[in-house]
């Protein structure tokens, strides 16, 4: 298949040539004395004006020719230009032209354009037309046209001869050669293009699977600056892929820096990096060496991993299968408590009635009675937390069951100075047990309302949140602005008997976890000491 392009340079060339060529001719006067100057002149302005309109409608027709109709173009092309050295050769004295050099010019476009068996064609076409203008001038044929015979018989007939035979060599060598050249270029230019194609599509196939694979990838150079930089590891680091172009990886991810001297060996390792949230996230790493063809290395390319919530969940797992096992013995040994408790408080009971029992010892019986009661008061709330009664789930308004809530404990002394600001959606509904439910927001309101030294804030917002790969849920957040926690207490906060309040059980919290739990959510506390206390729930929606 012919290019277009290379058709259509090839005649704004031949223009640029016509151009110059008309130019020098005018501005030099040059003219020969084998050829009248009024006759050449003449055929010489129409000759180059014909090419001129020749060229512009081949332009035109080349816009929108088919595969086939360029082809026919372009051998019009080659003939054209034989047609217009021949006439050329005709009007600058024949055998004394000095314009033969142009079929040269001819055989070459021929091989270029079309291929090394047209280059053959172009080459016998010029030494027949070559051949027959001296061939002519020397028997006296064109001297209608204003050629002189008398130069070509001056030279004579062998010269003539001589000088077909030397232009024929020339004609055909050239084409060999040209041929030979443009075939090979021809072939090049293929295989280049083959290869090229595959290269774009290797491109494409690479930038989309770097782009949309979930991990973060990113490559360095041996200065340790940031090459690749795909679309997980912008939300990894909150860092765009434009931002993160040649800076340092250890700018970019401090946590690393420690790694930093096998950043170019094959390793993993896990670091701390803070979110552009302000989220601190725990990330995996694996690194392979790039090595270029002498094995040297020249960069390396990092696969980057977020374990945050893979670890909370580890974690929330230990936890949960800790506090079963601990809930499940611990239930049985409530029950074989109270059992013996029971027996202890009756026979209390039954002495304190005898009559020669005196007021000291009723005094007595009293502490008795009273401690006995306390630890089946306990003992009742442990057993709520091990063995939760299975939940009667029902749609629940969240907001109007806080605002029902936020008025039973408007008359308690411990909401005193606290303020309740119920800022959750009047449509967020969730699958819950109803009375677990007000138990779970009774506990959590009450619990930030003691963490409060005098007046206060509790606020609560919430929201319906979509994860990848997980049913819809509502998100719940309390704040307060107590006291707050140190980090050592938040990881024990859920364990049971594990209390920061002077005369707590410590089972407050553990229950509330245990029946957001068996109601399908999931519940999380962060903390820090002096900025106050944020619970979140997570419950199906």
């Amino acid at each position: 298949m012919i290019e277009k392009k290379k058709v259509f340079w090839f005649i704004l060339l031949r223009l640029l040539v016509v151009s110059v060529f008309l130019v020098t001719t005018v501005y030099l006067d040059v003219h020969t004395y084998d050829v009248s100057g009024e006759v050449a002149g003449k055929v010489l302005v129409r000759l180059l004006g014909a090419t001129y309109l020749f060229s512009i409608l081949s332009l035109v027709v080349l816009r929108k020719a088919s595969d086939r109709t360029t082809r026919t173009l372009t051998h019009l092309q080659i003939v054209w230009d034989l047609i217009l050295v021949t006439v050329l050769i005709l009007v600058s004295g024949g055998v004394t032209s000095h314009y033969a050099f142009l079929y040269f010019l001819s055989i070459i476009s021929a091989s270029v354009l079309l291929a090394r068996s047209q280059a053959y064609y172009t080459a016998s076409l010029c030494v027949i037309f070559y051949g027959a203008i001296l061939d002519f001038q020397y028997y006296g044929k064109l001297v209608p046209l204003g050629l002189s015979p008398y130069p070509a018989q001056q030279w004579g007939a062998e010269y003539l001869f001589y000088l077909i035979f030397l232009h024929c060599a020339s004609f055909f060598l050239t084409a060999f050669l040209a041929g030979h050249l443009a075939e090979r270029a021809r072939v090049s230019e293929s295989a280049l293009q083959e290869k090229a194609i595959d290269y774009e599509e290797l491109e494409r196939l690479n930038s989309c699977i770097v782009s949309t694979i979930d991990s973060g990838l990113l490559t360095i150079n041996v200065n340790g600056r940031i090459r690749v930089f795909n679309r997980y590891a912008e939300l990894l680091t909150g860092v765009s892929q434009q931002d993160a172009y040649d800076r340092l990886l250890t700018d970019v991810l401090p946590g690393c820096s420690r790694f930093q001297s096998t950043f170019f060996e094959a390793g993993q390792g896990e670091f701390q990096h803070k979110g552009a949230d302000g989220k601190e996230l725990l990330l995996s790493y694996k690194t392979v060496p790039l090595l270029d063809k002498t094995g040297a290395p020249v960069g390396a390319i990092f696969d980057l991993h977020d374990l945050t919530e893979l670890k909370r969940m580890a974690a929330e797992l230990k936890r949960a299968d800790r506090l079963a096992a601990l809930g499940e013995l611990s239930a049985k040994m409530a029950h074989e408590i109270r059992n013996p408790l029971a027996a202890i408080s009756g026979s209390v009971q039954l002495v304190a009635l005898r009559p020669w029992v005196d007021q000291k010892d009723e005094r007595l019986f009293s502490i008795i009675l009273r401690e006995t009661d306390r630890l089946d008061g306990l003992l009742r709330d442990f057993l709520s937390y091990a063995k939760p009664n299975q939940p009667a789930k029902v749609p629940l308004n969240l907001h109007r069951v806080i605002a029902d809530l936020c008025a039973l404990l408007a008359t308690d002394p411990r909401m005193e100075g606290v303020e309740v600001d119920n800022q959750l959606p009047g449509e967020l509904v969730v699958q819950f047990d109803k009375d677990q439910c007000t138990q779970v927001f009774w506990n959590l309101l009450v619990n930030a309302a003691e963490a409060i030294a005098g007046d206060g804030r509790i606020r609560i917002d919430g929201a319906l949140v979509q994860e990848s790969g997980c049913p819809c849920e509502a998100r719940v957040d309390i704040r307060d602005s107590g006291s707050g926690m140190s980090q050592d207490d938040v990881k024990r906060v859920f364990e049971p008997f594990f209390t920061t309040k002077k005369g707590g059980t410590g089972l407050g919290l553990a229950t509330v976890y245990r029946i957001v739990e068996t109601n399908g959510g999931r519940m999380a506390i962060s903390s820090a000491e002096g900025k106050g206390t944020t619970v979140t729930l997570h419950l199906p929606a």
